[in-house]
Order: C-alpha cells, then sequence, then structure tokens
C-alpha cells in the first residue's frame, strides 16, 4: 500500500481529545488509524471508510489515498502524525487561501492572514539574521566534539573537525597511513543532523524564525516552534509545509512555560532557546535557565525599553531585581540589566552564565548567553554585580561591586565589598548622587566568538539581507573596552558645562595623549568607553572650554556648570588627532548606526490572547495627534466643551459654569 507523511500537528494537552477528533473527522481516518478500543471512547468518528485509506484536503492540498501512524511528539504530551513513505520533499505544498499574503526573509518564505491575525515586524530582520548567524556558530563549536563538520553555502574556508587526533599532515598522508580513508560526518542546513542541536521557540507567532532556523541553520536535529495562540500554530504548521522543513520543524501550541518546565531533565533539555516575547521576557526566565542543556545558548530579546531605560525604575526592579536610572549610558545599562537578571536566576539551580553577544539595536536590546552547571563558579556571580552611583549634576558615575574575591593560590576568599566609593556629594559638581543597579559589572561579549561570526558574515555577504549592518555591528563590538562597563556622551559632557562639543577624533585623542584607553559603543553613535577616571574627563573638557571660551557671568554659582570650571585643570590635554583615536570600523565607512528603516519602525501592536492584532499605535498616534497644539487661550472657549460633572449629574455651577451644558447627541441623532 502506497504511504506517504501526514502533515505534522501539534494539540496541547488540555485540548488532545477535541483535537483528534476534529482532525481525525476531517480527514475521514480509518478505524485502523484511531482503533475502536482506544482511549478516545465515544469522540471516536461514528463513520470510518473501508480498510486503512484517507483522502487529505487541507488548505488547497490534495493526497492520494495513504496510510497513517500516530506517534508521541518530542514534548510528550502532544501527539505527531508520521508515514512511513514517501518523503516530505515530494508532497504539493498547501495552496494559498483567500486574502493570504506571501512574505519572503532569507530562504524562507511564510504565509500571512490578510487580518494580519498574528505578530510580524519586518524591521527586526536583523535580529533574525543575527540569530542565524550566532546558532550557526554554536553549532558548529557544538558539534566539533562529535566529529561533525558543517556545511555553509558560500563560506570559503570549512573547518573540519573530526574525533580523531589532530594532525597537520594532507589528507592524503593519513589515508596512507591508515590504509583506509577517514570518514567525516558533515551537516547540510535543511537536513536533520542526528545528534545535532534541539531548538526551541518559545514565542514564535507565524514561525517565521523557526522556519529559518530548519532552512539555513545547518547540524539541527530539531525546531520546535511553540505558541500560546491556537491560530498562530496553526499557522506555523502550514509554514512548515509550505516551506518543505516538516522534517526538522513541529509546531507546538502549549504555554511557554510549562512547556520549558517539563523538559528540564538533563537528557530533555533544549540545546538553543529563543525568547522574543513582546515586551518584558523577565516571566520566561526561571524555566528557560532550567530548560537549557549545560553549555546551551539562550537567545532573549527585551523591548520594553521604557522601563530598562529608567523611565520606571520600580518597574524595572520588580521585573528584573535592578533599579535603572535615566541616563546618557541607558541603553548599555539595559544590557546589563538583563544578563543581571538571568545569572541571578540562574544562580538559583547552581547554574551561571557567559555572555557571548549583547547588542543594543533600534527599539529593543538582544543578549546572547551560555548557561553552564558548576557549583563552585556560582560563588563568583557577587562580584560580578555592581551598584552604580550616577551623579544627577554632571553625570560622573562609579560602580560598587557587590562582592569581593581575593586569590590566595589555589583557593580563592569571598567576602563583602567595602564602600561607597563616592561622598555624600559629587566631587566635581556639588550635587547628590542616584543609586541603580545592581548590575552585570562584566565583559559583554565573547571577543573570540563575535570574531568567528564576523569572518563567517564578512566571508559570504550574500548570505544575509542585513549582512553589511551585522558587519559593521559587530565590529563595533570587537572594538569596545571589554573590562570598562557604561560610557560617557561626549554632546552631554558639552551640554552640562554649556560650551562647543569637541569633535570626537580630538577628545579621544586628548584622552589618549592623557595615557588612558578609549573606544567607541554600539549603543550609542557618541559614546566614550574609556578607564579614565570622571577627574581626568572633567579635567579635558576644561582644557577645551579655555579654547572655546563660555559665559561664566551668565552662569549660576550652584549650577554643575559653574562649579566644574571654577576648578583649574591638573592636566593640559592635547588635542592633536592621533591615528589610533579613528576605529577600522569608523575608517573603513562601515553601516555602524544606520538611518530609520522606515516610517513608524518601532514595535508593533500587541496581539490579543485570541489571535487577532490590537489597535495600531499608528492609530492612537494620529487620535492624539497635534493634543498639545492650538490649545485654549481664552476661557469663553471652554464651552464649546462639554461638562464632564454636568454628564454625571453632579455638576452645581449651573449656568455660571465655564464648560457646556448642553445635552450630547446620541447616535441616532448623529446619524440623522
Amino acid at each position: 500500500m502506497q504511504t506517504a507523511r501526514l502533515l505534522p500537528f501539534i494539540v496541547s494537552h488540555h485540548r488532545t481529545l477535541f483535537s483528534v477528533y476534529s482532525a481525525g473527522k476531517r480527514l475521514g481516518w480509518s478505524a485502523g488509524g484511531v482503533p475502536a478500543n482506544s482511549r478516545f471512547g465515544s469522540m471516536e468518528p461514528k463513520q470510518a471508510t473501508q480498510d486503512n485509506q484517507v483522502t487529505t484536503t487541507e488548505a488547497g492540498m490534495h493526497t492520494k489515498p495513504q496510510s497513517l501512524s500516530i506517534v508521541p511528539s518530542v514534548e510528550g504530551q502532544n501527539l505527531t502524525a508520521t508515514n512511513t513513505g514517501p518523503d516530505v520533499e515530494n508532497m504539493p505544498k498547501p495552496e494559498l487561501l483567500p486574502g493570504e499574503t506571501v512574505v519572503k526573509e532569507g530562504k524562507a518564505t511564510i504565509l500571512f492572514p490578510s487580518a494580519n491575525e498574528v505578530f510580524y515586524n519586518p524591521v527586526q530582520e536583523f535580529n533574525r539574521d543575527l540569530t542565524c548567524a550566532v546558532i550557526t556558530e554554536f553549532a558548529r563549536e557544538r558539534l566539533a566534539r562529535k566529529g561533525v563538520k558543517l556545511v555553509v553555502p558560500g563560506e570559503k574556508e570549512k573547518v573540519v573537525v573530526s574525533l580523531a587526533e589532530e594532525s597537520t599532515e594532507p589528507d592524503g598522508e593519513l589515508e596512507g597511513k591508515n590504509g583506509e580513508e577517514e570518514t567525516v560526518v558533515t551537516a547540510t542546513a535543511g537536513e536533520k543532523c542526528e545528534g545535532g542541536l534541539r531548538v526551541l521557540e518559545g514565542l514564535a507567532a507565524s514561525g517565521l524564525r523557526s522556519v529559518r532556523f530548519a532552512l539555513e541553520v545547518p547540524g539541527l536535529q530539531s525546531v520546535t516552534a511553540n505558541d500560546f495562540s491556537a491560530k498562530a500554530a496553526s499557522l506555523i504548521s502550514r509554514n512548515a509545509r509550505y516551506n518543505g522543513v516538516t522534517h526538522l520543524l513541529q509546531a507546538s501550541c502549549r504555554d511557554a512555560n510549562m512547556l520549558m518546565y517539563e523538559m528540564r531533565g538533563k537528557k530533555e533539555r533544549y540545546d538553543v532557546i529563543d525568547l522574543d516575547p513582546y515586551g518584558s521576557p523577565a516571566s520566561f526566565l526561571d524555566a528557560a535557565v532550567q530548560a537549557v542543556s549545560d553549555g546551551g545558548l539562550l537567545c532573549i530579546t527585551c523591548t520594553d525599553m521604557a522601563v530598562m531605560a529608567g523611565n520606571s525604575g520600580e518597574t524595572c526592579y520588580s521585573k528584573y531585581g535592578s533599579i535603572s536610572i535615566k541616563a546618557k549610558y541607558c541603553h548599555e545599562m539595559a544590557l546589563r540589566i538583563i544578563l543581571h537578571s538571568v545569572d541571578q536566576r540562574a544562580a538559583v539551580y547552581q547554574r551561571y552564565i557567559q555572555p557571548l553577544l549583547s547588542v543594543s539595536v533600534d527599539f529593543y536590546i538582544r543578549v546572547f548567553v551560555r548557561v553552564h552547571t558548576g557549583q563552585a563558579i556560582v560563588k563568583n556571580s557577587a562580584s560580578k554585580q555592581a551598584l552604580v552611583y550616577n551623579c544627577v549634576g554632571c553625570g560622573s558615575f562609579h560602580l560598587q561591586r557587590m562582592g569581593k574575591r581575593t586569590a590566595h593560590g589555589k583557593h580563592t576568599k569571598y567576602s563583602a565589598a567595602t564602600g561607597p566609593p563616592v561622598g555624600p556629594e559629587c566631587e566635581h559638581c556639588g550635587q547628590k548622587h542616584q543609586l541603580g543597579g545592581p548590575v552585570w559589572a562584566e565583559s559583554l561579549h565573547d571577543t573570540d566568538f563575535v570574531q568567528k561570526i564576523l569572518t563567517s558574515v564578512s566571508g559570504c555577504p550574500g548570505r544575509y539581507g542585513t549582512s553589511k549592518r551585522i558587519e559593521g555591528m559587530l565590529s563595533m563590538v570587537t572594538e569596545e573596552l571589554e573590562d570598562v562597563p557604561l560610557y560617557y556622551a561626549v554632546d552631554q559632557l558639552s551640554s552640562t558645562i554649556h560650551c562647543n562639543t569637541p569633535p570626537l577624533l580630538q577628545f579621544r585623542s586628548a584622552l589618549l595623549h592623557a595615557g588612558h584607553r578609549v573606544s567607541l559603543s554600539h549603543a550609542c553613535k557618541n559614546a566614550i568607553k574609556t578607564d579614565a577616571p570622571p577627574a581626568a574627563i572633567w579635567d579635558v573638557m576644561r582644557c577645551w572650554e579655555k579654547s572655546n571660551p563660555v559665559k561664566k557671568e551668565k552662569l549660576s554659582e550652584s549650577s554643575p556648570a559653574f562649579r566644574i570650571l571654577s576648578k583649574e585643570p591638573s592636566l593640559q590635554a592635547c588635542f592633536t588627532v592621533r591615528d589610533d583615536a579613528n576605529p577600522q570600523s569608523r575608517k573603513r565607512h562601515l553601516t555602524r548606526f544606520q538611518e530609520n528603516p522606515q516610517a513608524y519602525w518601532g514595535p508593533k501592536a500587541r496581539a490579543r490572547a485570541s489571535g487577532g492584532i490590537s489597535t495600531g499605535l499608528q492609530e492612537r498616534r494620529q487620535q492624539f495627534q497635534n493634543k498639545r497644539k492650538n490649545q485654549v487661550t481664552d476661557s469663553s472657549q471652554l464651552k464649546d466643551f462639554p461638562c464632564k460633572r454636568f454628564r454625571k449629574g453632579t455638576c452645581s455651577y449651573g449656568e455660571k459654569c465655564c464648560y457646556s451644558h448642553k445635552p450630547e447627541q446620541t447616535d441616532e441623532h448623529k446619524m440623522e
């Protein structure tokens, strides 16, 4: 009998009975597919076709009668229909439904309903491209231990790794010695790799990211695309079939936390977990740090930048256990806040993190961290966190480590840190300090790992649609000072003392001439990361002010500018431009800070629980357009506005009320 693979479908554990019955009724399952004595009981279809033949007609796809077999899925709670016949590539693609549109990104072609019932933001193509590049390099390192070589189209140099001992001799000599050819296992994108990486996308929406993983990342064993919305899960399944990746990609309709909690076993954990929620990922972190394998990769996106950038410090503390500060370095501080939160959640389970790459992009931040297990190293966690003292006047900041670690030979002593590093008032301007944090105070990146990604992407620029921006971003990341948290902004320093802004290269050169290290930051265009103390930075600004004088008579004696400029500089800054002041990414004119990709390119509207999209942000922006313009300046104009108290029946002013007491027209009168 001719057989073929049934298109996989995944159902939630609390919908299993109804979904299997509905699918069986729609597809016309025979008694052989669902036995009469099965646990489905009375929900078994009343009429069954003869033999084990079914005819599948779904979304415009027609196949010949096939035999089916039902086997448990990876999650253990869901059911997956598989076949024992021809390959999935021979199955026809589902046809477009009325009103559906097609979106192409990378190698993926995604179907979207006309009503835009699932979340999609084209601006985050950079996010998805970067994630594919990171997971590819992670898979290369991970599978190298198993003797697997990744085959990436377009790469000029391919790394060949085998379980045999390393040798510098050519392959031909090795074959001559052993008398037989050495077998090297290869992994190609789009093909299932036994013993490869198991990937989970917890909040998949349309499944675009998961489909791209299956098509573009080699060395994968399985990809689970999960979404709590039934409509989104159905669309994920259709997109998997449309792209021919059902042999790799499994759709799941589950609560993301419950799914990850169920996969906490050492043999069930995922190698890669990707979390890209709308807003904060805080509620998923506890489950994620438990469900990822030892040495596995966590990819986390945060789009609640208003909270993490200092607008709501108390909300930030409730979500991430850290108080954010509204300062120029807020975007890097947001990266350090999420890393602190992940490390704190992991430490509860004797695990610790190793940041591979942390970037602030557009309206969100994205971190890639490896999670390891080790009780001894977890003790270092306190010394990796720090509080931030930020001056409200001049913006100077100091970091106070939460713990102290001292090495004594092979032993390490842990103790409480001593502080604070500042006095009651700022020594430069006399203002008070804000207290923020704790934040992650160690390096944000693994430079060697980032360099490998950069080499891979630059070697094949046509591989990703945003390759130029990835190259520019990662180039800046490799140039950043690893051991210097946070940064200053040159325009902020100039604004504090009310003087002209010095050119970036001249300011960098002045710090280099003074013997300090300095770099730029990918998080801010005018940022300066330096190991110079605040006193040295203000001395450079005092020297700059002497050649660009400020009218001091107009400054208030209590202002930060007056107090800073009242002191003479202790060093004479040299503003002659040095060759090493201009980094290579700037010399090569790489795409570092690109212009806005499109109008209204920020976060899109939140998806509703029912599966649809709520009122668009643009509609609300238009609703409140010019709200503060053409304001009422004459009290007589208030008569044009209805009285809210009169509407409630509580206005006691009567005719003396400055607002209108005319009854509002009903909808029927408005229609007339």
